[in-house]
């Protein structure tokens, strides 16, 4: 017996390994091993007591094939390369990678790299999570939808009712960020936009006109720059706006990496911020907290939003969805010091 137990943790334990000790066919290990209710209790107990004795490591392919599990699971977004920011991409696989244990491998990538959808099938997916940033991935949803693939969509609400949703309010919490321009004294409030078509960017320009429709400030088109959510961008956007003769004295940026440009470009011209411009960002990423000075922004729990998605993605594997409506996670605004009291003679 222990000649045997050495030479089977050398060269790898099988199941047949394992049958030929208990005296019993393979097929009854590997139904032991998956916790069958066709097998007695004892002959299971005994089965797992050798397996764990030999160190055996059930082989996932082997097991892939006999379940008919791929054991993968799809992290997709937009784009990778266009208008994801490092930030972004990092939280939601981190967020992600909490739940999925180590059975399952994660595959990562972008709709926009994808020429053909035929390799999106359930034998090369047991389910997809996809951090949907725009209405161009409709038509990857319904090819999952069509595979029978288990699927959960985050950041962006859909109409069908029968894939789990996970999102944030951005249009409120963007309010929200323009009320403290508002509260503070400033009127001329800008805002440079996130990546054109991204649902995000869309929700939260709209949180900026809510705002000031509502407080009945002037809506000026010259104060609407694009951006692309990167660092570029806005600093490319907030030269735009220091060019104007009457540059604004508050500018919502639509997240933190464009805010960390916009506020180079601030610094370049020989401003201060907060004392004569004013600046808030989206997302709460990790250097916010770092720039100078510290950056007000509307936290949108991104890691919390893909680890709730992962979590209802297991859910709906296992036991099916139900159905329940979308799951909306709340923003928070963030205050630190980018902000201030707009000057008297400004």
């Amino acid at each position: 017996m222990k000649r045997n137990l050495k030479v089977g943790i050398e060269v790898g334990v099988t199941i047949k390994d394992i049958a030929k000790i208990a005296n019993v066919s393979h097929t009854t290990v590997s139904r032991a091993l998956n916790n069958s209710p066709l097998i007695k209790e004892n002959t299971k107990q005994k089965i797992i007591q050798i397996a764990n004795q030999l160190n055996y490591s059930p082989d996932v392919h082997a097991r892939s094939l006999v379940l008919q599990k791929s054991y993968t699971i799809g992290l997709f977004f937009t784009s990778i390369s266009n208008g994801t920011s490092s930030s972004f991409l990092s939280e939601t696989i981190k967020g992600v990678n909490t739940v999925i244990n180590e059975n399952y491998n994660l595959f990562i990538k972008g709709i926009q790299d994808i020429k053909d959808y035929s390799m999106i099938t359930p034998k090369r997916f047991d389910g997809i999570i996809l951090m949907s940033q725009s209405d161009i991935d409709n038509a990857f949803i319904y090819h999952v939808i069509e595979k029978k693939i288990p699927l959960v969509v985050l950041n962006r609400q859909i109409e069908e009712r029968s894939v789990v949703n996970v999102l944030s309010n951005d249009q409120e919490g963007v309010y929200e960020a323009i009320q403290l321009f508002i509260k503070h004294g400033h009127r001329d409030i800008a805002i440079i936009e996130g990546t054109p078509h991204f649902k995000s960017a869309q929700e939260r320009k709209e949180g900026y006109l809510k705002a000031l429709m509502e407080y009945q400030l002037p809506i000026l088109s010259e104060y609407m720059v694009k951006g692309n959510y990167n660092m570029e961008s806005g600093y490319e956007g907030m030269k735009k706006l220091l060019s104007l003769d009457n540059y604004p004295t508050a500018v919502f940026c639509s997240n933190d990496d464009m805010a960390i440009g916009a506020m180079k470009a601030i610094n370049e011209y020989g401003l201060m911020i907060p004392e004569d411009i004013s600046i808030i960002g989206f997302d709460d990423i990790g250097f916010s907290e770092y720039t100078s000075p510290a950056l007000t922004t509307v936290k949108r729990p991104i890691e919390e939003i893909s680890i709730a998605g992962a979590e209802k993605l297991l859910q709906v594997m296992d036991a099916g969805n139900e159905e329940d409506g979308p799951i909306f996670l709340t923003t928070n605004l963030v205050r630190r010091h980018s902000v201030s009291d707009v000057k008297c003679n400004s």
